[in-house]
């Protein structure tokens, strides 16, 4: 390897699920979370625990959404959660008495889904018992990662009228500050979306740098850029490297070897197949096969860095310098969506370094001197067409309109009470209005996803803050009370959240403190 390294590669995962307790189980709702957890979340950490107990730091980026972290650390679901481990280890077993007789791959796949459920297990009740946040904030302190926040309940931040805007991203940098002792200076804005002028809210909030996806830049993602006239930076996703794992069309995730997403065992609840191939039905998939997926694992993670090396060689000749490669990734696709992508991720962190790049966190790649000039950013996301058109389109015109209708009365409730003393009422009532905004049901609906269940949830969220609301300026304080404590124990994610903060008169009185 040569001392100097052909060029810098930052890993960026994206960890999200909107607040999902008590809201459902199967096919959308609290099982979604337990699927992520048991097979996402769980193998990152124990990914970047064997990094760091190897001496590693810097070794990726790794964004976690306070409406995410708010449920990994939540007392309800940590009991569900085990209660899940525990059922799974319960259905592989029965899948091993089920298979015994039948082909030796499908025993052997009920033995590793057993070992690996026993696995979870173990891990969960030791390392995992207090909730995520006590896992997560040795890797932040011992710098092992680079931690990113974000907004509290995950709004598409363009849309917002920016008193709420800024106060969700407030709550939200908080929340992480509370449960990991430091608070981020990076964030994961939701969607990527982006509207000119949003640094200048960033800067005020503390936040250094945040992600963009590369046609924001037309592209040119080869180093960091400050935006505008502020000195906040963005990083753009290199989507010539990054597509090759995340495209739905020729992506490694497809590849016959690896284990089909989509295809049950309807008994067990496992997954027993492979892909196969493109347009193979269900019934005509072939059994899961652990060495061939193997060896996809290896071919794969062999060609992605050999497209970043060719990738940061090409840049390095074109600029003059080494250069910069981002790829930013949901962390759900590692494990929950592509059964193989912890192990492909081990294999990549592990393997770049070897070929004479350096891997390491945004915040590194600018102590390392990647930082281009200023630049004017466009109304972008990195959604379809890389526009605003997912979540403020026709088939959600009807959520923007509740949505842009729940600010408006959100801002006028609060500010019509005495902000001297702490309501928690008004508290619940931000909250619900916080969970109707959520970018997710408008993501759903757009991509016909679990279509009724968003909609269901945005107007249920709006619903209750309407009738609080309501309740709120009827005078009605009883009332109010036990509708809100009713709220507070099904949807809690934030105990810190204070109405007051979004109040106009906090703005004025913010104000005359710094005069």
């Amino acid at each position: 390897m040569n001392d100097e390294p052909i060029g810098t590669f930052c890993l960026v995962l994206h960890s999200h699920l909107p607040w999902l307790p008590h809201h459902g189980s199967w096919p959308v709702g609290e099982e979604w979370l337990y699927q992520a957890w048991a097979h996402s979340y769980l193998p990152l950490v124990d990914l970047l625990h064997r990094h760091a107990e190897e001496g590693r730091r810097d070794v990726l980026t790794l964004g976690v959404t306070p409406v995410l972290a708010a449920q990994l650390d939540d007392p309800y679901c940590l009991r569900a959660m085990h209660d899940w481990l525990g059922t799974w280890h319960l259905r592989a077993q029965f899948a091993g008495t089920r298979w015994r007789t039948g082909d030796p791959l499908l025993s052997d796949l009920a033995a590793s889904e057993f070992a690996a459920s026993s696995a979870a297990l173990s891990e969960f009740e030791s390392r995992w018992r207090h909730g995520f946040s006590p896992v997560l904030r040795p890797l932040v302190d011992d710098g092992v990662i680079e931690l990113l926040g974000g907004p509290a309940a995950h709004p598409f931040q363009p849309l917002l009228d920016p008193r709420v805007r800024a106060f969700a991203l407030r709550a939200g940098l908080t929340d992480t500050a509370l449960r990991i002792g430091s608070r981020p200076e990076g964030i994961w804005a939701p969607e990527c979306g982006y509207a000119p002028g949003m640094e200048t809210g960033y800067a005020a909030a503390g936040v250094r740098r945040f992600l963009v996806d590369g046609p924001s830049l037309h592209g040119d993602t080869h180093a960091a850029r400050t935006v505008g006239s502020s000195d906040v930076v963005c990083f753009g996703r290199d989507l010539e490297v990054t597509y090759r794992v995340w495209s739905p069309k020729a992506g490694y995730p497809g590849d016959p070897a690896y284990r089909d997403f989509h295809t049950f065992d309807h008994p067990s609840g496992l997954k027993p197949s492979r892909v196969t191939g493109k347009g193979v039905e269900p019934q005509d998939k072939k059994p899961y096969d652990p060495a061939l997926a193997a060896d996809a694992v290896r071919r794969h993670a062999e060609d992605f860095v050999s497209t970043v090396v060719d990738r940061l060689r090409a840049l390095r000749d074109r600029h003059g310098k080494p250069s910069l490669v981002v790829s930013a990734y949901d962390t759900e696709l590692f494990g929950h969506w592509w059964h193989e992508g912890p192990a492909w991720l081990d294999a990549v962190l592990r393997a770049l370094p070897e070929a004479g790049v350096r891997v390491t966190t945004l915040r590194g790649a600018l102590e390392a001197g990647h930082l281009g000039g200023p630049v004017e950013l466009p109304a972008s996301s990195w959604g379809s067409g890389k526009d605003w058109r997912v979540w403020d389109g026709e088939q959600v015109a009807d959520l923007v309109r509740d949505g842009a209708a729940v600010s408006d009365e959100l801002l006028s409730t609060v500010d019509a009470v005495d902000p001297s003393t702490r309501d928690g009422v008004l508290d619940a009532a931000v909250t619900q209005a916080m969970l109707a905004l959520s970018s997710d049901w408008a993501f759903m609906v757009t991509k016909d996803s679990a279509a009724d269940y968003a909609h269901g949830r945005a107007a249920e969220h709006g619903r209750a803050f309407r009738e609080l609301a309501a309740l709120i300026r009827s005078g009605d304080t009883g009332g109010a009370k036990v509708l809100a404590g009713h709220l507070r124990g099904r949807d809690h994610p934030f105990g810190h959240l204070d109405a007051r903060d979004l109040a106009k008169r906090a703005d004025d009185r913010r104000c005359e403190d710094s005069s």
